[in-house]
């Protein structure tokens, strides 16, 4: 399955353990990553800013998650949805790189539900579903 991780879940997974970093193991482990460049950049200031880790780390997070991505979306139109400019251009990333799944922690993206196809879900849902507990 070709799954989007959003910036959150990302920064989740690498501050804490918890499903976040179990989810990213497990996509990275079975699955195809596909991850925007818009995110890799959010994920740098992410790390840098909010978790203060040191430059020199921050570099090679980011590094390890687009050394490890099926596919890099360099460039994607945003999607047409009710969601700000900034979630948009994420979420064009993720169906220009034909992500089935795009999971994110943010409750107002998860209740879009489907965007062009895209299935939208937080990562309790997508964890859930991947191990045959969906509600």
């Amino acid at each position: 399955m070709r799954v989007f991780l959003d910036t959150n879940v990302l920064v989740s997974a690498f501050a804490s353990r918890g499903i976040c970093a179990d989810l990213f193991e497990l996509v990275l482990l079975e699955h195809d990553l596909v991850i925007g460049r818009s995110v890799l950049r959010e994920l740098e200031k992410a790390l840098r800013e909010k978790v203060k880790l040191p430059s020199a780390r921050v570099t090679e997070l980011v590094d390890f998650v687009a050394g490890e991505a099926a596919l890099v979306v360099e460039k994607a139109e945003p999607v047409a949805a009710r969601v700000d400019a900034d979630d948009a251009l994420v979420l064009g990333e993720a169906c220009f790189g034909q992500a089935e799944v795009f999971v994110t922690g943010d409750a107002a993206l998860v209740r879009l539900g489907t965007v062009r196809g895209l299935q939208v879900v937080s990562p309790r849902q997508f964890w859930e579903t991947l191990h045959g507990n969906a509600r």
